[in-house]
């Protein structure tokens, strides 16, 4: 789930500043909210450093009722862009030597209203103060208090709501109390000291419960609690103790734990972010089953990557790289090397399916704003790290991890930053490394190319590969099974670095076949018969076109056309209902029978026979045309049936394919994928 700065890069944009801790900026903040009104008042005092000119934004929805400077000149901007006002400050003559640079404002106006429709990505494209009973969001990114964009600052906020709303923001709890006057309500004030990048709260109708732990490391003690709304209060105790088990398991591979609070707030809306000392996830996200051993531990994770070592976005996001690495693909390895496994490939099959176009240089990465740029920015980045560590080896791969948090706590934080310091413990160049896979797109393509063996005198045999790569080289640490005629293997590898390259081994025996990298520990460009289909293939890429088979016009069109839209994240390209033999994904939507019409006329399969149930309601699956593209196929009994899923079906693209009763997936999976091998020839 991306972090809360995610959202506030837009805001960044609007300055020419870089992202920067310009030491002495700090906000006070008193603010008042009531729900039921919509209305926010604040006022908030702003300390500066002695900088030659800065700017200050305020969302336009507010009206400021007062302001005063003293040791700066304020002069307010003509117009505005991204919808906020600003002023620019400047430092006077006569002020040069004063030492208080402050600047006081007070500010009103009406938040916008909660709509508990919105999906996540919709919450995530729309950064609005919203407010309303069930809940209270004030992301950064919506300028809800004046600050200067792209500088790091502390804070404190003192947040006052009507009794029965709670709230907070990212930071330690100083003070709270709560009184049933309504002249009194609910009071609490928090405080920031580090340099931070913006400011989210969160407020609620929540029931409040509270744990602690000891740090392992400096023994201080951190407050854990949870902001949950009445219905799921009951979740709380098993919230904080996992909790506990994510601090304590990364103090120990990373270090001491940078905060003395984590809070798990419940959202009314389906949202999932990350800030400083705390998460905040959609109410329903909080009831699933599998999101306290999954999502929880990635947000508490942040606290050291993304929260605790600032990314420098102007070169580059690594931060979800290695949270995924070091948080969920960490859960997979303890479930086992199988599921670890599966994960690579996941990786590596939606990497595969992207479009020409949709791939970048991690170095460009900024944040996640489609699935496309996921794939790239979280995926593409965890192998990264993943790879690392196979280079480097465990022991020092954690050392660099450790020395990266101590040097760089609270500092933003570059690749290069990370380059300097794995190279200095590594005590090695990482040069090639690190430019080859920050700053070029696209994979490497790797083929065996011929693989023959010869007896040897002394009862052993010599295995010579020749390995292929298309494009120009990278270089590589090539994983390769070889197995014997008894069906033993042995895992070796290859330092390939030209576009073809020939490898000798010695082995103990015959070898009858040798296949490349079945692992997936390297990340490459899959083979056709590497990549069964997915689901995901007709959802991610923007050039994938679309056949409604039902008449236009009609309640199913409509209904097929949403679906497909909803799936694609744009108006569907639609094509005749002809198939072609091009290399773009295909979707195809439409009742059974109009389905099974169609596949007939293609002379293309159905769903296989082993699939099929009787209280089936819907059929979605994915298979391959001729010239080797994606064809997903939509297959419901009615319009109900295809209305039905519209909700699930986007959860679930990493599948091959999907079986449905009404809006219940009752089973699914993935096609079966084999990695590239080849017999060995006979060379003497």
């Amino acid at each position: 789930m991306p972090c809360k700065y995610i959202i506030w890069w837009s805001l960044i944009m609007l300055s020419s500043l870089p992202l920067q801790a310009a030491e002495g900026i700090h906000y006070s903040i008193v603010v008042t909210i009531d729900p039921s009104s919509r209305m926010l008042s604040g006022k908030s005092r702003i300390t500066l450093p002695a900088a030659d000119q800065l700017e200050l934004v305020l969302s336009r929805r507010f009206t400021v009722t007062h302001l005063q400077a003293e040791g700066v000149h304020v002069t307010q901007q003509s117009s505005g862009q991204g919808g906020v006002q600003s002023w620019r400050i400047t430092t006077g003559l006569s002020s040069e030597k004063m030492e208080l640079r402050q600047i006081t404002l007070h500010w009103q106006g009406a938040l916008a209203e909660l709509d508990q429709t919105l999906d996540h990505a919709q919450t995530l494209g729309r950064p609005v103060p919203v407010s309303g009973a069930e809940g209270t969001f004030l992301p950064d990114a919506s300028a809800w208090y004046p600050f200067v964009p792209g500088a790091l600052a502390s804070y404190q906020v003192e947040l006052s709501l009507p009794f029965g709303q709670r709230g907070l923001v990212a930071g330690k709890l100083v003070q709270e109390s709560e009184s049933e006057s309504e002249t009194d309500g609910y009071h609490a004030s928090f405080i920031f000291e580090h340099p931070s990048d913006g400011i989210d709260l969160m407020a609620g109708p929540y029931q409040i419960s509270h744990s602690t732990i000891r740090s392992a490391i400096s023994a201080k003690e951190i407050r854990l609690s949870t902001y949950f709304h009445p219905e799921i209060d009951g979740l709380a105790r098993d919230y904080l103790e996992s909790v506990k088990q994510y601090i304590a398991f990364y103090e120990q591979w990373i270090g001491e734990y940078p905060f003395t609070e984590f809070s798990v707030v419940s959202s009314p809306t389906p949202t999932g972010f990350g800030m400083p000392t705390l998460t905040y996830l959609g109410v329903n996200v909080l009831k699933l089953p599998f999101i306290r051993a999954t999502s929880l531990g990635h947000e508490v994770l942040h606290n050291w990557w993304g929260n605790g070592v600032y990314a420098d976005y102007s070169r580059g996001n690594w931060s979800e790289g290695l949270t995924t690495f070091m948080a969920d693909y960490t859960y997979k390895v303890q479930q086992g090397s199988e599921r670890a496994r599966e994960m690579r490939l996941d990786w590596l099959r939606d990497f595969t399916a992207l479009a020409p176009g949709q791939d970048q240089p991690l170095l460009t990465f900024t944040s996640r704003t489609h699935g496309a740029s996921k794939i790239v920015g979280y995926n593409k980045a965890a192998m990264f790290f993943l790879m690392l560590r196979d280079e480097l080896g465990d022991a020092i791969f954690d050392e660099a991890v450790r020395a990266l948090w101590r040097e760089q706590r609270f500092r933003v934080t570059a690749w290069q930053d990370i380059q300097r310091i794995f190279e200095r413990i590594a005590k090695r160049s990482l040069d090639i490394y690190f430019r080859q896979w920050l700053t070029r797109t696209g994979a490497p393509r790797i083929h065996i190319a011929q693989a023959k063996s010869r007896a040897m005198k002394d009862g052993r045999f010599k295995l010579t590969v020749v390995l292929t790569q298309a494009g120009a080289a990278y270089q590589l640490r090539v994983p390769v099974m070889v197995r014997d005629r008894s069906g033993g293997q042995e895992n070796l590898f290859a330092n390939l670095e030209s576009t073809q390259q020939t490898f000798e081994w010695i082995l103990p025996s015959r070898p009858v076949e040798v296949l490349l990298d079945p692992g997936f520990q390297l990340f490459r460009l899959l083979a056709a018969e590497e990549a069964p289909p997915i689901l995901r293939e007709g959802m991610v890429n923007q050039l994938a076109k679309t056949i409604l088979l039902p008449t236009p016009d009609s309640e199913s069109y409509r209904i097929a056309h949403d679906l497909v839209s909803s799936l694609q994240g744009r108006k569907p390209f639609l094509v005749n209902k002809q198939l072609d033999s091009g290399q773009t994904p295909l979707m195809v939507a439409g009742l059974t029978q109009q389905v099974n019409h169609w596949l007939a006329q293609q002379g293309l399969p159905a769903m296989p026979d082993t699939l099929l149930e009787d209280e089936a309601t819907a059929y979605v699956w994915a298979t391959r045309a001729s010239g080797g593209a994606a064809m997903i196929i939509i297959s419901a009994r009615d319009n109900q049936s295809l209305l039905a899923l519209r909700r699930s079906l986007p959860h679930y693209g990493r599948q091959s394919y999907l079986v449905y009763d009404g809006a219940t997936v009752i089973g699914k999976g993935v096609w079966p994928a084999q990695p590239p091998a080849i017999s060995v020839s006979d060379g003497s």
